[in-house]
């Protein structure tokens, strides 16, 4: 079920999906029998958001829709389905690693889109093949892999780049890690993704802040940055993230203008979660050409927005909890533990290179990111369990 649970993770929603919930149910089924000891980290403030937001819904003036739309809050519980599955701290390092294996392949796939590209298949599906193929080759300007969209590979791709950063030296095949690796990290760049760019390089620095050993490793990663800025394509695009000029930081800009406005109107619960969509088009400032949409580009504005300033804080205080409490059992690990330490600390990373990647994107609200970033969170608590337990 790991298996198919990490091949969903990387490639398929529904897989991914249909395999957290036959985990939830055997999970169940263990616990009723006495087989599994259950813990839930992060639940009061989970909980606590999970409560705001629907409450929000229900004082929203689309109740109904609104309600509808919080549906998206099961996907929370995939934290507790991982850390219950996953059983001890090598199933951990596996899991980590599976998902990093797994992403190369979908990686490499995603550079092979891109290579092959042709001018009928740039924006368009293409046609006369099998419908996955048929999404695998169609819109092939920028990297996507199977996901419907480059947003979603960029984010992916940047969580397990930077979970797996500080793993390389202490995987077997260390070669084909770091080969990987940088498959990985030129598919990233392929997607064009500028928000899940920025939010890698914030990872590393935590990283290079945190593992200080491997000042090497970092150093590479720095060479590849500049090799990467050959890739046609990339070093203009790098050059207008703050392009004022730029028509996609233009749209951002007025998303970012009518997301302020609705927090200023709606300040203690927002607008209700969904209701974006309808209401966008009215404060939308004269400068937007979109006129419609369904979020704001921004995580922690579209939560303000949606939920108001109470749910933003209630969210803020879930990744408080996880960044305290994971820098706690980093702390606590023996020095000679160095895969653990290691995998603790890519965690932490990863964590970190979502939050900032969602300053430029909504992936809180993209469920595959959402699953992946959800996953990594479970295991510091899987290490930190399993120390627990050995005497």
């Amino acid at each position: 079920m790991l298996v198919l649970l990490v091949a969903g993770l990387a490639a398929s929603i529904s897989l991914s999906q249909t395999m957290l919930g036959v985990l939830a149910v055997w999970l169940v089924w263990e616990r009723a029998h006495g087989r599994l000891r259950t813990s839930f980290p992060l639940a009061p403030p989970i909980l606590a958001f999970a409560a705001w937001t629907v409450v929000a819904a229900l004082l929203s003036a689309e109740r109904w829709d609104s309600v509808v739309s919080t549906r998206p809050l099961l996907m929370l519980a995939t934290l507790w389905i991982v850390l219950h599955a996953v059983e001890d701290a090598p199933r951990a390092r596996w899991f980590a690693t599976a998902l990093f294996v797994a992403l190369t392949v979908i990686a490499a796939l995603a550079v092979v889109q891109v290579a092959t590209c042709t001018g009928e298949r740039l924006d368009a599906k293409a046609a006369g093949l099998p419908p996955v193929l048929t999404s695998f080759f169609g819109k092939c300007r920028r990297a996507h892999a199977f996901f419907s969209i480059y947003m979603t590979l960029g984010g992916v791709l940047a969580i397990g780049l930077t979970l797996t950063l500080p793993r390389l030296p202490h995987l077997r095949r260390r070669a084909a890690a770091l080969a990987g690796w940088l498959v990985g990290a030129l598919a990233l760049a392929l997607t064009f993704v500028r928000g899940a760019w920025v939010g890698l390089a914030f990872g590393v620095a935590v990283l290079a802040g945190t593992v200080r050993r491997q000042a090497l490793l970092f150093a590479g990663v720095l060479l590849l940055a500049a090799l990467v800025l050959a890739v046609p394509g990339v070093f203009h695009r790098v050059l207008t993230i703050a392009d004022v000029t730029d028509p996609s930081v233009r749209e951002r800009l007025a998303m970012w203008s009518a997301g302020l406005t609705l927090v200023r109107e709606h300040p203690v619960a927002g607008v209700g979660p969904g209701q974006v969509k309808r209401l966008y088009g009215q404060y939308a400032p004269s400068f937007a050409v979109r006129r419609h949409t369904s979020h704001l580009h921004d995580t922690p504005l579209q939560i303000a927005v949606e939920r108001g300033l109470v749910g933003l804080a209630l969210w803020l205080w879930i990744f408080a909890a996880f960044f305290v409490r994971t820098a706690r059992i980093w702390r606590e690990l023996p020095t000679g533990a160095v895969a653990d330490r290691a995998l603790v600390a890519g965690c932490m990373a990863a964590v970190a290179a979502f939050l900032v990647a969602g300053l430029f994107e909504y992936n809180f609200g993209d469920t595959e990111v959402l699953l992946v970033a959800l996953s990594v969170m479970a295991l510091p608590f899987v290490i930190e369990r399993d120390r627990a337990a050995t005497p």
